[in-house]
């Protein structure tokens, strides 16, 4: 029997972070960390395994680099010198901008910076085996679990078998571990998909992100280094199968469309994926032993493009919840860590979920009384510099009790 302080199930993005924050070289009490998936992680700092790009808020930035990996990111990150959003129709010839973010906004600082997440799984793994208390097993898959009482004990389908104070589930949003602790969910499908796709285009982006609210849903377009753009294009399901399934020029013609030309010509340089788009929360994210994290916990719409942002607001509040209790010589998978780590992070979650469900039905419509409304709301808080910049603070996970890591502190 292998043992270890704890259990992580998922290797990618949030499972990764997790051990390097309970772990990693800027941890003050390093924990003896076991990481198990059924698939190889250094196949995921590919973009043909996730062509998609994340927007790390500064609250993330400072996080990353609390962590130790942000420098080793930041040659492949591309600062948001500021943000458009318009309200048009598919093939309008002009997409006045009903509302402008920029770094005068956010304190001077980028809002964010664009990072394709190859850059960051690579960053992340590399810390994690680099830590002398990381351990990986990986090419087999977790076979059963037992929750307590004292601690979790997890077998695989290869016969092995390990033991640890907590099992963190960091395992998507299908999560295994979730469902055998019996975790029920809440949530809907939108009948949407996310088309996404990286772009090279002739004329310089200068930093900027574009959020153009079509009828079928957002069309993203997002800096990345070099000439090229990250997009996140949200299309009716139906839509959008039959849009994958077009050759090369034919998607370049459907992706013209909705793009422009104030870039000049676009080339598309990166393999085209398809995310089915849905909302879904556990209704705990914790039980006997076990916290979940990422999209174990929850599944917003990309709206907002705060998916992985707040995967790391779930990891620096765990983090934070079990370092207390090692610092005081306590379980790290104890019923009063899990409550803590539970009472922080709900509440956020579920208010981002309502707001992110809310824009997505308000503007993935082309009812015309809705369109009005939506544009004097834009202009309206456009105007207004307060409430501006509450949105910026609130996108960034910089409002209320904020973890010590995403203010760059270690824990």
């Amino acid at each position: 029997m292998d043992k270890a302080d704890i259990l992580i199930a998922g290797a990618a993005l949030n499972g990764l972070a997790a051990a390097v924050a309970l772990a990693g070289p800027k941890a003050l009490r390093p924990l003896d960390i076991l990481i198990l998936d059924q698939a190889d992680p250094t196949k995921y700092a590919r973009d043909t395994f996730d062509g998609r790009a994340s927007a790390i808020t500064a609250s993330s930035r400072r996080m990353l680099d609390a962590l130790g990996v942000w420098e080793a990111i930041l040659p492949h990150a591309q600062p948001m010198r500021d943000i458009i959003i318009t309200d048009s129709k598919l093939g309008a010839t002009a997409r006045p901008a009903l509302l402008h973010f920029g770094e005068e906004d956010h304190g001077g600082e980028p809002s964010a910076h664009m990072v394709e997440n190859r850059h960051l799984y690579g960053a992340l793994l590399d810390a994690a085996l680099a830590s002398p208390t990381v351990r990986f097993r990986t090419d087999t898959r977790i076979a059963s679990y037992s929750f307590g009482p004292g601690f979790v004990s997890i077998g695989t389908e290869a016969g092995d078998i390990a033991k640890a104070s907590l099992l963190i589930a960091a395992d998507g949003r299908a999560s295994p571990a979730r469902k055998a602790a019996g975790i029920a969910t809440s949530g809907w499908s939108y009948d949407q998909t996310g088309i996404v796709t990286t772009v090279a285009h002739e004329r310089p982006h200068n930093g900027r992100a574009e959020e153009h609210f079509l009828p079928s849903g957002p069309f993203a377009i997002l800096p990345l280094p070099n000439n090229r753009s990250s997009l996140v294009w949200t299309e009716r399901s139906d839509d959008a199968r039959r849009i994958i399934a077009l050759d090369d020029q034919a998607f370049l013609a459907e992706l013209s469309r909705r793009f422009g030309g104030h870039l000049g010509e676009i080339e598309v340089v990166g393999p085209r994926h398809a995310y089915p788009l849905s909302m879904q929360i556990a209704q705990s994210f914790t039980a006997e032993r076990l916290a979940l994290i990422g999209d174990a916990a929850h599944v917003v719409h990309p709206i907002a493009g705060l998916g992985f942002n707040l995967g790391l607001r779930d990891v620096a509040a765990l983090a934070e919840s079990i370092a207390e209790a090692v610092k005081l010589g306590l379980d790290p998978g104890s019923a009063s860590v899990l409550e803590t780590y539970a009472r922080w992070r709900r509440f956020d979650t579920v208010i981002t979920a309502m707001a992110t469900d809310g824009l997505t039905r308000l503007f993935s419509n082309d009812n015309p009384a809705l369109r009005a409304l939506r544009g004097v709301g834009l202009r309206a808080a456009g105007s207004v510099g307060a409430l501006k910049g509450f949105f910026m603070r609130e996108a960034a996970g910089e409002t209320g009790h904020v973890p010590k890591l995403l203010r760059g502190e270690a824990v």
